[in-house]
């Protein structure tokens, strides 16, 4: 666990030193948006463009380091800690990849993010998917619907066909690599399809709870 902290806290300090060793040589306009097709159709000014990215990772390791502390089933972290611990350096490590291939593409070397966001993304799904599978009741970490809340029964059943799911997803976020110009596609609409039917699974799951339990009630 003190190793992967140890590693969360490196992926910061090399994101910043990477930052400002390149930050001279970068030109004044740095990409901030790409379209659909891969082409970059929006731009920053380069202390905001090359800065925004060690600033939203700072703010997002912060922000996961307090969720646990006040989360009112703080308890429940400690089951799943390592896989949540393990999220955040993913996570670091994705923010890192995004701001290289920022500074890659304003020093000149248009490498398409429709070919790197696949894989970055697809493994971000996968490990996500693991996650999700050992994450314990909790009011900010996982499928978060008011039956799944509600019940543990629910919540874990949801979770196990979730975390499948998002496995699924990372799997064909990698199949946007065939057709790069809908890349966007095979990450979004996966996802989407796929939480639309975790809430539903999750409102069954919790009615047939219900029936069973007051069908017992009346025996």
């Amino acid at each position: 666990m003190k190793l992967i902290r140890y590693a969360i806290i490196a992926g910061l300090i090399i994101t910043f030193i990477i930052t400002v060793a390149v930050y001279p040589t970068v030109p004044d306009r740095v990409v901030s948006h790409w379209n659909a097709a891969g082409q970059a159709d929006g731009y920053m000014s380069k202390f905001w463009g090359l800065g925004l990215i060690p600033l939203i990772m700072t703010a997002c390791v912060a922000l996961f380091v307090v969720i646990p502390r006040i989360d009112p089933l703080k308890k429940n972290y400690e089951k799943f800690r390592n896989y949540y611990e393990g999220f955040i350096l993913l996570f670091v490590l994705f923010l890192l990849a995004i701001q290289i291939q920022i500074i890659v593409w304003s020093t000149g070397y248009h490498v398409s993010p429709n070919l790197t966001l696949p894989i970055l993304i697809g493994i971000l799904f996968i490990y996500i998917g693991f996650l999700t599978e050992h994450a314990e009741q909790n009011w900010f970490v996982g499928i978060r619907t008011p039956w799944t809340l509600s019940s543990k029964t629910v919540w874990k059943k949801t979770h196990e066909v979730g975390g499948k799911l998002f496995k699924i997803a990372g799997i064909i976020s990698f199949a946007g690599l065939l057709f790069r110009d809908f890349a966007i596609w095979f990450i979004l609409v996966p996802v989407l399809v796929f939480a639309v039917y975790t809430t539903v699974y999750s409102y069954i799951e919790f009615q047939k709870e219900a029936k069973s339990s007051k069908n017992r009630d009346q025996c």
